[in-house]
């Protein structure tokens, strides 16, 4: 008998999501601007408490519109966590600039302050002073905040904050996406809320917003009848029609949070007695996950042998999707070429790690289908 397929992370819809979409049917608004981009917009800035935002076709625009809002040109370096998806580095070579690779610390699998200001010491003495920093929000734990906003403002370094996969999720009260000079969102069909693809710039000054939507409608100059150009554009504005479903994604926001930190209490609970497996989780109560991936780190010297990847094949097996923890960038093909500061520590999280279904509508049927794949493969209860 055929099972049906358990996904990594699929959309989760309140409802409203439609009611939104088909208003902008009705008011015949389903270009890139329209009531529902303002809203969006506004509700976001609203839930984040913070600054202005300017809702884009995706999150990787949203990285590239920062590094140009923060100066980056050909021949800058820029700074960037190796433990992340290809999505943060790459609009570092859109721009023609130099990425340098960063190493993971494991409180919270995120940049390492300890190999950041080794590399920006480095940089400097050879004379190429960075132009910006990428912090990532790696599966919606907090990097650590202080640290690396001390060592930021001490070389005097603008940070980019990826919370593309962090909405919801915060340090010390204050929400992911805020604590960069730029923030980014990401409202991809697997993240925490959907538009099916979008994501977000968060900018700390309107003007920044204005010029990000500037370069979004492909810088079109102000003040005369006739298309004319000043400067290089994009087409990187969100619709309508996606903005109205975040609309409505934005109703269930909260439902989703609670509803993913049920899933990764389903994790805890399943794994407390299998030895040499071990749930991520953040370090201390400063920091609030919204869970959007629960990971795990398998030690096969503690399972008997069974690995990351044996894990992996007997959900796969089953039609359970799971996947390993994301490849450092400074081991991927295409920037292994580039700098790379640290230790072991993001290519150990790569090599034990794997991430499992955490989907807000993970039914307990799944769940169960999921656990008895577990308990068989490490034997527990046999």
């Amino acid at each position: 008998m055929h099972k049906n397929k358990i996904w990594l992370s699929s959309p989760y819809l309140g409802g409203n999501e439609l009611k939104y979409v088909q208003g902008a049917f009705d008011t015949n608004w389903i270009a890139s601007v329209g009531d529902n981009i303002d809203r969006f917009e506004k509700d976001l800035e609203s839930y984040l408490g913070y600054g202005h935002v300017a809702v884009l076709n995706s999150g990787t625009a949203a990285i590239h519109l920062g590094l140009i809002l923060l100066g980056v040109e050909s021949g800058d370096e820029v700074l960037c966590q190796s433990l992340t998806f290809s999505a943060s580095a790459n609009p570092i070579l859109y721009l023609g600039a130099t990425p340098v690779f960063i190493d993971s610390e494991i409180e919270t699998w995120n940049i390492c302050p300890v190999a950041l200001e080794k590399a920006i010491v480095d940089r400097i003495a050879k004379g190429k002073k960075p132009k910006a920093i990428i912090t990532v929000d790696l599966y919606g734990t907090p990097y650590q905040v202080e640290a690396i906003r001390a060592i930021a403002d001490q070389y005097s370094i603008p940070i980019l904050e990826d919370s593309a996969e962090a909405l919801g999720s915060s340090y010390k009260g204050k929400k992911c996406g805020t604590f960069g000079d730029i923030g980014v969102l990401s409202f991809n069909n697997n993240k925490i809320i959907t538009t099916s693809g979008g994501g977000a710039i968060i900018t700390k000054k309107m003007s920044l917003k204005e010029k990000a939507f500037f370069l979004a409608t492909q810088s079109q100059d102000k003040g005369v009848s006739h298309y004319q150009h000043s400067e290089i554009g994009y087409n990187y504005k969100m619709n309508n029609i996606s903005a109205g479903i975040g609309r409505g994604q934005m109703e269930v926001l909260d439902i989703n949070l609670g509803l993913r930190k049920k899933v990764h209490q389903f994790y805890l609970n399943l794994f407390k007695n299998i030895a040499g497996v071990t749930v991520f989780n953040v370090p201390t109560d400063d920091y609030c996950s919204n869970h959007w991936l629960t990971t795990i780190l398998i030690e096969t010297s503690l399972t008997k042998g069974i690995s990351r990847e044996d894990l992996r094949l007997a959900l796969l097996e089953e039609n359970i999707e799971s996947r390993p923890v994301m490849k450092p960038m400074h081991l991927q093909p295409i920037f292994k070429k580039y700098s790379f500061y640290g230790g072991d520590n993001a290519d150990t999280l790569f090599e034990n790690g794997l991430c499992l279904p955490s989907g807000s509508n993970l039914s307990k049927e799944e769940r169960d289908r999921i656990e008895t794949v577990i308990l068989n493969l490490f034997k527990v209860g046999l």
